[in-house]
């Protein structure tokens, strides 16, 4: 079985592949694949990957986000052979959703679902579409992750979590075989300049938007209770606030008339940092003269936009900051709407009351099982500074990344959850490797402290 970070890193990125319809099954390694400079077309292409690293109905978001963005690209005159597309697909079919086969990205919004190509789903990628970036050093290529983060890494639904330095290097790898000309990555997740400070080159000819600097949370929206809030039979954050920025804007803008920068202006504007307690940093990475260049490079053209006046009234909606979830409070959000929302005495009620005093259980455990590890480790005294420490701007997260990489993913089999609360903890992790823990030691007290201070 390959999980989806694999996947991601040797087939979806590092895809240098000039017969890849000659290799059989899925058992990709990075010596099959080959520089593609003599599968070069003169006139270039865009690729596309949408990567939804988060699975259940509870994360519906982060998959609606990704279908919205599949719609955008498709009106832009892309064709699904150069689209990758990687979700969990289970929630346009779950019990909880009311309206089976839809996935809405805002609360009077279309169904983004619509001809969604099943690339790579589920737990188990194997069987899926096989396609891959089969780029040239004259093509554009737009990357689009949507998920629960943490300081250093990305989540995914199934195996390890992807972190900054493996996709780095993947990146690396990618520009040295002169597969691309230009690269956009848009980046949805909770501390996701972490992804890229200190680690992106200018040289790369790779431009980043992260919805969060390296310190901060990333929020949904459209959330229930809020304003706007979703239909009454779905009980969950509809989108998140990032990320249907950039699209609200690319759904009626011309985007052969606007440029990265541009697009980033408003997105950043529209997080309201200014106003708004607790709001995000939208940040840049990379090479910035790529913003300079018109999205439609990237993300193609709807022709329906081509008379697009800056007058239009639907333009208003996109200087609106609607209310906002944190990421790492969605969760709770959605089970307590579900246990109000349920009839009193119900089974419903029941199990509802069950799965939100399960999750406020379960957080309690990992807040615990942190701090036992860090006392185990270091000394009571010296838990805060484990927790608290951040790394100055322009600074890496971390200097061993083999050793951050054990430590998180040691945490997430051990101590993991579906709502991904224990990635808030990650930075702790790096912290203790740049205080040189013995990785050992440190995974025998994870261990332990997971075990031992497991919920009820």
């Amino acid at each position: 079985m390959m999980c989806y970070c694999r996947l991601f890193v040797l087939l979806a990125l590092s895809s240098f592949v000039v017969e890849s319809r000659h290799l059989k099954g899925n058992s990709y390694e990075l010596s099959n694949f080959h520089p593609s400079g003599t599968n070069a077309t003169i006139e270039p292409k865009i690729w596309a990957v949408l990567v939804a690293g988060s699975n259940g109905f509870v994360n519906y978001r982060h998959q609606a986000d990704i279908c919205h963005a599949y719609q955008i690209l498709k009106n832009g005159g892309l064709e699904d052979e150069n689209i990758i597309v990687f979700m969990y697909d289970d929630i346009a079919f779950d019990v909880e959703n009311l309206r089976p086969g839809v996935i809405i990205n805002k609360p009077d919004g279309d169904n983004v679902y619509k001809g969604v190509p099943k690339d790579y789903t589920g737990e188990d990628v194997r069987g899926g579409s096989g396609k891959v970036v089969e780029s040239g050093p004259n093509d554009h290529i737009f990357i689009y992750y949507a998920d629960h983060g943490g300081a250093g890494i990305l989540g995914m639904p199934s195996g390890v979590d992807l972190t900054a330095k493996d996709l780095m290097n993947t990146l690396k790898k990618k520009h040295a075989a002169k597969s691309y000309k230009s690269m956009v990555i848009y980046v949805e997740a909770c501390e996701s300049g972490s992804i890229f400070e200190g680690l992106l080159p200018k040289n790369m000819n790779i431009y980043a938007i992260t919805a969060a600097n390296a310190n901060e949370s990333s929020w949904g929206t459209y959330c229930p209770g809020e304003f706007p809030s979703p239909p009454s039979d779905l009980d969950t954050c509809l989108g998140d606030l990032f990320s249907i920025s950039w699209m609200e804007d690319s759904d009626i803008h011309d985007l052969r008339k606007e440029t990265l920068d541009q697009q980033y202006q408003l997105v950043r504007r529209r997080t309201a940092v200014d106003d708004m307690v607790g709001a995000s940093h939208v940040m840049q990475y990379g090479n910035k003269t790529i913003a300079k260049q018109f999205v439609f490079n990237y993300m193609g053209a709807n022709p329906k936009n081509d008379y697009y006046s800056p007058s239009s009234s639907d333009d208003s909606s996109l200087t609106t900051t609607p209310s906002i979830v944190s990421q790492h409070d969605a969760t709770l959000l959605h089970f307590w709407n579900k246990f109000r929302n349920a009839p009193e005495g119900s089974p419903k009620k029941t199990e509802a009351h069950k799965q939100l005093m399960d999750e406020l259980s379960l957080r309690k455990h990992i807040d615990e099982s942190v701090n036992q590890i860090i006392s185990v480790v270091f000394g009571q005294e010296k838990v805060p500074e484990m927790l608290n420490t951040v790394q100055s701007a322009g600074n890496p997260l971390v200097h061993d990344w083999d050793c951050f990489k054990m430590l998180v993913n040691s945490f997430k089999r051990l101590c993991g959850s579906t709502s991904r609360y224990e990635m808030k903890y990650s930075r702790a992790f790096a912290n203790m490797c740049n205080a040189g823990v013995h990785i050992n030691n440190a995974t025998q007290a994870i261990t332990q402290a997971c075990s031992t201070s497991s919920p009820p």
